[in-house]
């Protein structure tokens, strides 16, 4: 496995990338609303990237091998659909939850980062399945730092999500992530401490998982895109890019309005 190492360079333009992925998602926040549709969303963060970023959609026409081109400059997944919703008709409602995933591209480098929105007031289990979900994603992260391995990230998320009776999505993962959208390391979500590639300063990663509320299994849809739980229950993300630091980790795609982190476990 070959992971690039970046730059003191590489790190400034991640850095300016990852904040711009972070403000894209502040602007489309007061917009998420009911009555507004996934298309609608996608049209305003295109203006926004293109217009007032002048950054570039990563997702849009973004053709990996054995895929048609994604039609969208960004993913919106509603209620039982995992990852990578394409945006269209449909209008939001009172109690749905929508994870948006974007991914800007400044200067050739790439900001990727998701947030989970509530439309109106969602249900109990709902509203525990994002708050769990997030607070997973920062165990993981905080399992970042030089020589720990990747599969303490995934240790970390795996034990803190089903200790809470939800399931860990297993056919997507996080990646390295620099001039290029998707790198090596493939960062899992669940696995056993100790094991897998060691981290090492100047590595740049997603850690962002996917968690479901009832079973792991998930499906394919028609479009060739679109994956949702195998059986119907609802899922959530959260997604950060992650730098290994010389102590530590940095969080390179926090603007004003991202979530702050959950408190550190005791």
């Amino acid at each position: 496995m070959s992971v690039d190492l970046k730059s003191p360079a590489d790190v400034e333009g991640m850095r300016i990338a990852g904040r711009l992925g972070g403000e894209l998602l502040d602007f489309l926040t007061p917009l998420i609303t009911a009555g507004v549709t996934t298309g609608d969303i996608d049209r305003a963060a295109h203006g926004y990237m293109v217009d007032v970023q002048h950054t570039i959609p990563a997702t849009l026409n973004y053709a990996p091998p054995g895929y048609s081109p994604y039609p969208a400059s960004l993913c919106t997944s509603v209620n039982h659909v995992v990852c990578h919703g394409i945006p269209g008709d449909r209008k939001l409602k009172d109690g749905d939850i929508i994870n948006v995933d974007v991914t800007v591209i400044k200067d050739g480098y790439h900001g990727d980062t998701s947030r989970m929105f509530f439309i109106g007031k969602p249900s109990i289990q709902a509203r525990r399945l994002v708050e769990i979900t997030y607070e997973a994603m920062w165990r993981g992260i905080r399992a970042v730092r030089p020589g720990a391995h990747l599969g303490d990230i995934g240790a970390a998320i795996q034990r803190f999500a089903e200790g809470h009776g939800f399931s860990v999505v297993r056919e997507f993962c996080g990646h390295g992530i620099g001039r290029r959208f998707h790198e090596e390391p493939q960062v899992l979500h669940y696995g056993r401490p100790g094991t897998g590639l060691k981290l090492q300063p100047g590595m740049v990663f997603t850690v962002e998982p996917m968690i479901n509320a009832g079973k792991a299994a998930i499906r394919a849809l028609a479009d060739g895109w679109t994956i949702v739980t195998a059986d119907h229950s609802l899922s959530a993300q959260w997604e950060h890019t992650i730098l290994v630091t010389g102590e530590g980790f940095e969080v390179l795609t926090v603007s004003a309005g991202t979530p702050a982190p959950p408190p550190a476990p005791a």
